[in-house]
């Protein structure tokens, strides 16, 4: 197998062949589009399963609501609709048909032109709150706690595989309440069901604040979110929780009746992560070997590899591999036996370390013999010799500790790379020669925010939750601020 580049060489481009050579993902026929291969889409299944099951043991259930919009629609909220509209696809005629003038050719027909456009969704805000016009009368009715797995498109100019996509896979959470508290509490208890589940089965550290005013989404009067660091010192918002305030309900004229018989417009929130997590998954654990995948979300945690001269020798070593696969797939661990004769041990060892396969086991006829096998692990590239009797006890053992072992270096590597400065020329030199995180004082005016985000290509990332307060000036227009935020530059 080719190796790839190293991170230090080119980390832009180290990704991207990371991404193409693990079978995660490639690039398709569609610009700005990806095909997610089984490997990436094995990984995103069990993203996936885990966040759904989060979502239900908190009261959601899970709908599906159309890929299109009616532009009127997607124009009802002001903010929302600017927010997003230099990046919606449009569809505007309903048939092609044949051209005369090149025969095999196909052109819109003019005479199927829409009386409408339709918005193709780059968020579902709108077409979900003019369905809860219709679901919402009374305070029985509330509160409405839905969410969908579904697709959008944001029409991109610069895209990469996962990070930035013109489609990509999302989930988004839409809820809707009878008071002002009920949603703000929506809002922050999926902030920490995302938290949790980054930090908990991604193995990826992460800051929990709000957005600058700037920085919010598009018709939100808050978003809270996670914001993880990439190993070159850049930023990534791993997922955001938006409390809507009253902004959809009265955009779209959605009221119940409260208990006093008095009609009340409702409270809203909305979350979401999308695909971009397998970027952040590449990013914050793989090393120039390959993919390093946390056990809990690894498609197979643990590949044994015989090592065999010829069939005998083979069906000695599934004798007693085979009790071993049973057992530890009653343990609910995932484990490959490969066996393929097409490809040499040596291969089949590259092939899983690329993968990021936590545990790999060799086992030949010397170790069956001696009653050992020889485990290496991913995250360290570590080898040992085993008892052969002891394994399956050792291996949930050794899976938590990869897990717990990841998690313990990408926080390090994180603390290392927060910095505080005082001046704006301290900010400047940090982001240049270390980057990470940058916690400085702001004044808090949308303008020193675009001064520095011009000039140096900074952002706040957050307003940390649960922020020390702490007298400080502006590092550049030296006016009082009571407290630090996090700049960074991000994907």
């Amino acid at each position: 197998m080719a190796k790839l580049t190293t991170r230090n060489e080119d980390y832009s481009k180290w990704y991207n062949e990371l991404v193409v050579k693990a079978d995660l993902a490639e690039n398709s026929g569609v610009r700005g589009c990806m095909v997610i291969k089984p490997y990436g889409y094995a990984i995103w299944e069990k993203m996936q399963a885990q966040l759904d099951k989060m979502f239900k043991e908190t009261g959601h259930q899970n709908a599906y609501f159309p890929i299109f919009v009616p532009k009127n629609l997607f124009e009802a909220e002001e903010k929302n609709a600017e927010g997003f509209a230099k990046e919606c696809a449009v569809v505007t005629h309903y048939r092609l048909k044949s051209d005369s003038e090149n025969p095999g050719k196909l052109i819109v027909d003019p005479e199927a032109k829409l009386e409408e456009e339709l918005v193709v969704r780059p968020t579902s805000e709108a077409i979900i709150w003019n369905t809860y016009k219709n679901w919402i009368q009374s305070y029985r009715d509330l509160p409405i706690l839905v969410n969908q797995w579904a697709n959008v498109v944001r029409w991109e100019m610069r895209t990469r595989l996962f990070l930035r996509t013109t489609e990509f896979l999302w989930q988004e959470g839409h809820t809707a309440h009878a008071t002002e508290k009920e949603a703000i509490e929506e809002t922050e208890t999926m902030l920490e069901v995302y938290a949790d589940f980054v930090q908990n089965y991604m193995g990826i550290p992460v800051i929990k604040g709000v957005k600058s005013e700037s920085e919010r989404f598009a018709g939100a009067e808050e978003t809270y979110c996670i914001e993880a660091l990439m190993q070159d010192g850049k930023a990534l918002q791993a997922g955001t929780s938006h409390f809507l305030g009253q902004n959809f309900s009265k955009a779209f004229d959605v009221k119940y009746m409260s208990k006093d018989g008095k009609q009340e417009y409702v409270w809203a929130s909305s979350w979401g992560v999308s695909t971009r997590l397998m970027g952040a998954l590449v990013m914050t654990h793989s090393d120039d070997n390959g993919l390093v995948l946390p056990p809990n979300l690894a498609p197979i945690q643990v590949v044994i590899v015989p090592i065999y001269r010829n069939e005998e020798q083979l069906k000695q070593i599934q004798d007693v591999v085979d009790p071993i696969l049973y057992e530890l797939k009653s343990m609910d661990i995932s484990v490959k036996f490969d066996d393929r004769d097409t490809y040499k041990p040596g291969w089949k060892f590259n092939e899983y370390e690329l993968k990021g396969v936590p545990l790999r086991i060799a086992i030949g006829p010397k170790d069956l013999e001696n009653g050992t096998v020889e485990i290496a692990r991913r995250d360290n590239l570590s080898k040992s010799i085993e008892n052969i009797e002891n394994i399956v006890e050792q291996i949930p053992v050794l899976l938590q500790e990869i897990q717990n072992s990841i998690f313990d270096k990408a926080l390090k590597f994180r603390d290392e790379n927060i910095t505080s400065v005082d001046t704006y020329e301290e900010f400047k030199e940090v982001l240049e020669t270390k980057g990470g995180f940058i916690s400085a004082h702001w004044d808090g005016t949308k303008e020193e925010e675009e001064r520095i985000q011009q000039e140096t290509k900074a952002t706040i990332r957050c307003i940390p939750l649960n922020n020390k307060m702490e007298n400080g000036l502006s590092m550049i227009s030296g006016k009082p601020s009571k407290q630090r935020v996090l700049f960074a530059k991000a994907y």
